[in-house]
């Protein structure tokens, strides 16, 4: 097992000009395959909503099915750096609910930090989050907890006056103490200019190849999740079809009665009826 990454270790990765790898993971099974991949950050992220639970946003997810899912996380994974995401409702009212919630993310899931959504206006809870012992990730641009507000799921920060406010925004919560920030869904070169106006790491979704690292959803990524794709998504596998053939074939041989065959089955003496009794 590697040793725990720690923030510093994070920080240290952009000023040495390494790429850092994030990845969704919301059960055991899954972040312990993505941590013998090496991937250097597991985010819980609240987008388990969508793919895991069915909800049609990240709105609707609550404190206590993130924990739930960091719990498992964090047990498949004992050695990952591993972020939850503060559900929408976890922070927005006010600093004292910021940190009870962003405690039982260290505390009850075993999280090495959490992320929360926004710009000036949650600078207040990060510099409380930070004081209370709270590692905290930034997250800028399209925002899914708000994004009816910013009119849908769209590239933000297109025109001069949005991108300068974006640039400020990342300098602010530079300023209150994150140690990263993620980028989602801003043109390339916005993320190039944020990536070097700030000397915390960058963690790019759909933010072009400058950003410190990227981050996808791992159902995106594997090709699991047919409802939406991003159109920064790139699926490395689709296995989705795959998965639907191999049950559809399970189904078919339980069916025709050839599953569980001798090779799946158990052997037992041949006159077993006889001694059991029975006629």
């Amino acid at each position: 097992m590697q040793k725990r990454k720690t923030v510093l270790d994070i920080l240290t990765m952009k000023k040495a000009g390494e790429k850092i790898t994030m990845l969704t993971a919301y059960d055991a099974a899954m972040s312990a395959l993505l941590a013998s991949a090496d991937v250097d950050v597991l985010l819980v992220g609240d987008s388990l909503g969508m793919v895991v639970l069915g909800y049609d946003s990240t709105v609707p997810v609550t404190m206590d099915e993130m924990i739930h899912h960091a719990s498992a996380v964090r047990r498949g994974a004992p050695g990952a750096f591993v972020v939850g995401d503060m559900p929408f409702g976890s922070y927005q009212t006010g600093i004292r609910d910021a940190i009870i919630n962003g405690g039982r993310f260290l505390k009850e899931a075993g999280c090495d930090a959490v992320k929360l959504e926004g710009g000036l206006e949650v600078c207040d809870v990060v510099t409380a989050l930070v004081q209370a012992g709270v590692s905290v990730m930034g997250h800028i641009g399209l925002t899914p907890q708000t994004a009816t507000q910013l009119g849908g799921y769209k590239v933000q920060g297109r025109d001069v006056e949005s991108a300068k406010k974006m640039v400020v925004e990342a300098q602010a919560l530079e300023k209150a103490g994150v140690f990263a920030i993620v980028m989602e869904c801003i043109p390339d070169e916005l993320g190039r200019i944020i990536s070097e106006e700030i000397a915390i790491p960058t963690i790019g979704i759909g933010a072009g190849v400058h950003c410190d690292g990227q981050v996808l959803v791992t159902h995106d990524l594997l090709g699991m999740f047919e409802k939406f794709i991003p159109g920064f998504v790139k699926s490395y596998c689709k296995l989705a079809p795959i998965i639907k053939e191999a049950v559809a074939d399970y189904s078919r041989e339980v069916r025709n009665g050839e599953f569980p065959d001798k090779e799946h089955s158990f052997s037992s003496q041949s006159n077993l009826r006889e001694l059991l009794g029975l006629s």
